[in-house]
C-alpha cells in the first residue's frame, strides 16, 4: 500500500507477563512526551490507557494540537497517516501496520484519478477514511461529523464528487439535495448488518432505539430512530430517556457508552453472517502488548513523502476551518 513504510513491518515481540502494561504505558508516555490518540472502535483496555478517544473528526481536531513529540494512533492506517500529515515534525507510530481499512482499500488512487479527470467540474469531497493519495486528490476532506455541513458550506449549484462512501454520501445527498455524483466504496462492518435480525431484534425490545451511523445501508437508516456520526450516537444514547438501544456501528462503541450510561442496556446490532459480529478486524488488530512494544521501540512508524503530506494537507485544513466556523 502506497505510503507505508513496511520496511520494518510490526512489533508483536512477546512481552514479560508479570509487567503492568497500564502502569509501563503510562511511564514509556512521560518519559517520551508521548501521546495515545485512540479511536472509539479500539478495544476496551486500548480505550482506557487513552489520552484522547474520539471519532475520526476529534482524533484530527486532536492530532492538529498536541505538543506532545511522539503521537502514537490507536486506530488504522489512515487515522495515522492523517495525524502525521497535520504534524509532520512528530513521530507518529501506529501498534500494527496491518491496520488498514476496507474502506480506504476501495477507492485506489489511480482509479479515482481516472474517475475525478472524467468530472473537471466536480468539486471532491473525500470522507476522511481514505488513504493520503486520495486526499491529495480531494478539495476538502469531511466526516461523518461534519459532512452535511461542509456540503451545505458550498453553493447549491456546485457539482460535487463524493467518495469513497457510497453510503454516507447517498445520506447526505439525500439530506442536502445536492448534486453528487457518488464513488462505489463501502465499509465492510456497516454493510453487513441483517435488517431481518434487526426487525426481529425490535420486536423483541420494542422500547428500543435502534441507532446507526450513516455508513450503513440505506435499509437499515429508514427503520433507524437516530441516525449519526460515533460521537453523535454516544451523545444520543447519554441524553436520551430510553433505556434500550439496539447499536447499528461498530461494537466498540459500546464500551463508551456503557461507561457513559451504566443503568442502560447497549445492543448490538445482529449482523448476517455466521459469527454474529460487528467487529472491524483492523481495528481489532491493536492490542495493549503492541502498544507497548510500539512505544517501547518508537515503531512501527508512519511516514510519507514531503509532497504527499503537502498536497494532502490543503483539504483536512479545510475541513477543520469549516468544522471551526459552525462550532463542531
Amino acid at each position: 500500500m502506497e505510503g507505508k513504510d513496511l520496511t520494518k513491518g510490526f512489533l508483536d515481540i512477546p512481552v514479560d507477563l508479570s509487567l503492568d502494561l497500564f502502569q509501563e504505558i503510562k511511564k514509556l508516555k512521560k518519559e517520551k512526551n508521548a501521546i495515545i490518540l485512540a479511536h472509539y472502535y479500539q478495544d476496551a483496555d486500548i480505550q482506557d490507557i487513552a489520552d484522547y478517544i474520539g471519532d475520526s473528526l476529534g482524533l484530527s481536531q486532536e492530532a492538529a494540537k498536541t505538543n506532545a513529540d511522539i503521537i502514537v494512533f490507536a486506530g488504522v492506517h489512515f487515522m495515522a497517516e492523517t495525524a502525521k500529515i497535520l504534524c509532520p515534525q512528530k513521530k507518529v507510530l501506529l501498534p500494527d501496520l496491518n491496520a488498514g481499512c476496507s474502506l480506504a482499500d476501495s477507492c485506489p488512487a489511480d482509479k479515482f484519478a481516472d474517475f475525478k479527470a472524467k468530472n473537471p467540474d466536480h468539486l471532491v469531497i473525500s470522507y476522511i477514511n481514505c488513504s493520503a493519495e486520495i486526499k491529495a486528490l480531494t478539495d476538502i476532506i469531511c466526516t461523518s461529523s461534519n459532512a452535511e455541513k461542509i456540503v451545505e458550506s458550498l453553493p447549491k449549484d456546485q457539482k460535487i464528487i463524493f467518495a469513497p462512501d457510497k453510503n454516507l454520501g447517498a445520506y447526505i445527498k439525500k439530506k442536502t439535495g445536492r448534486d453528487m455524483l457518488l464513488w462505489d466504496g463501502s465499509c465492510m462492518v456497516h454493510i453487513i448488518f441483517s435488517l431481518e435480525k434487526i426487525i426481529q431484534l425490535k420486536n423483541q425490545h420494542p422500547n428500543a432505539k435502534l441507532i446507526s451511523h450513516p455508513e450503513c445501508e440505506e435499509s437499515i437508516l429508514q427503520i433507524s430512530d437516530y441516525i449519526g456520526s460515533t460521537t453523535a450516537l454516544l451523545n444520543y444514547s447519554v441524553k436520551s430517556d430510553a433505556t434500550e438501544f439496539i447499536v447499528a456501528t461498530e461494537a466498540g462503541i459500546l464500551h463508551q457508552m456503557q461507561k457513559a450510561s451504566p443503568h442502560k442496556t447497549f445492543i448490538p446490532a445482529p449482523p448476517n453472517n455466521a459469527c454474529a459480529c460487528n467487529d472491524c478486524p483492523y481495528m481489532k488488530l491493536n492490542t495493549l502488548e503492541k502498544l507497548y512494544n510500539c512505544l517501547k521501540y518508537e515503531l512501527p512508524e508512519i511516514n510519507l513523502p514531503p509532497d504527499l503530506i503537502e498536497k494532502a494537507r490543503k483539504p483536512i485544513v479545510r475541513m477543520l476551518d469549516i468544522s471551526a466556523q459552525y462550532g463542531l
